[in-house]
């Protein structure tokens, strides 16, 4: 009997142990974690590492521009307390993703990023603010992106923005392929960071996204970085 009572309390301590493990190492949460977070802890220290343009045209509140191209990047995070959690964000977790890493190695005992970005954030309502010199970044709205859509030909859609790798990998051959094949497919790129309503109404949650359409229809859509080959076999 004590045995089996034994085994049980030990049982019982692992567990905890393990879920205080995981909750401790945890690295990453949602959007609607990461607000629910930032109202419970105070001492949270908020870091946005888009660059100041897009900081200016929508941010979190009480979020510091950090820039992770920017050249004081390394300065602004040396400001910063390493004993206190750190949460990152960007557009869509590529940037973030890079940055935390950054200040782990710098010695940083608590990173949390959101993988999810700005992007999920707006996909869930949740609230930013705004410079006030802010330029309108609500670009297309669904009407006017559905007429977009109509055409004899196949319509390819790129989501991108300026700063995104994958989307600079692709556009030469999605210009090649528009050269090319004229007379077969329309391709239409959106920025992103110029289309944020749009995005949300589309919940385009990450970057690249292509989206073909034909007969206004959407026959294939694709998330993530995809070669030139895979993307002319869809048009054929």
């Amino acid at each position: 009997m004590y045995k089996s009572v034994f085994i049980v309390i030990a049982v019982i301590i692992l567990h905890s142990c393990s879920n205080a493990q995981t909750k401790s190492t945890q690295t990453s949460l949602s959007a609607i974690e990461f607000a629910e977070q930032l109202k419970k802890d105070a001492t949270i220290q908020l870091i946005d590492v888009r660059t100041p343009g897009e900081f200016k045209n929508g941010h979190l509140e009480n979020a510091i521009n950090a820039s992770i191209d920017g050249s004081d990047f390394k300065n602004k995070i040396l400001a910063l307390d390493k004993s206190k959690p750190v949460f990152v964000y960007c557009l869509s977790g590529g940037r973030s993703n890079y940055a935390a890493k950054q200040l782990r190695t710098a010695g940083f005992e608590k990173v949390i990023d959101m993988p999810g970005g700005m992007m999920e954030w707006r996909a869930n309502n949740l609230t930013e603010t705004k410079n006030a010199n802010a330029r309108n970044t609500k670009g297309l709205n669904l009407a006017q992106y559905q007429a977009m859509l109509k055409s004899d030909k196949l319509v390819l859609v790129d989501f991108y923005a300026d700063w995104c790798g994958p989307c600079k990998e692709m556009k030469p051959y999605l210009d090649k392929i528009a050269t090319e094949m004229t007379d077969k497919v329309v391709i239409v790129r959106i920025d992103a960071d110029e289309n944020t309503e749009l995005c949300k109404t589309l919940k385009i949650g990450a970057l690249p996204v292509l989206k073909l359409y034909k007969n206004e229809k959407m026959i294939w859509d694709n998330l993530g970085f995809i070669d030139e080959a895979s993307v002319r076999k869809k048009l054929k």
